[in-house]
């Protein structure tokens, strides 16, 4: 799947959509560092540029994320994966998919 392509399903709830109407523009007005939002035509589908933190491998690197928010978003988490190229990371799998373990507590 490439990033211009959208994945099924189904269109975001008013909740949804509210809240990220609302969270666009926080992150238009004062977005957090290293990250900038790509302006795009799809609520449900954010791209945003990431900039390797200073200190790191992957400093100097930008990397895009890709942000699919769910029907009944912020009840249901987004699905998040990195674009080609994905960066060399044992977490990161080489389709972008982020692989993170849940610990229990």
């Amino acid at each position: 799947m490439t990033s211009s392509s959208a994945p099924s399903r189904k269109a975001l709830s008013k909740i949804a959509s509210n809240r990220l109407q609302k969270e666009l523009v926080e992150w238009q007005v004062n977005p957090p560092a290293g990250f900038k939002h790509k302006v795009t035509d799809n609520l449900q589908r954010w791209i945003i540029e990431v900039n390797g933190a200073p200190g790191t491998l992957y400093a100097n690197e930008t990397f895009e994320l890709q942000v699919d928010f769910p029907e009944h978003y912020p009840m249901e988490a987004p699905q998040v994966i990195f674009l080609p190229p994905a960066p060399l990371h044992p977490h990161i799998y080489s389709n972008g998919h982020i692989c993170l373990g849940i610990a229990s507590f």
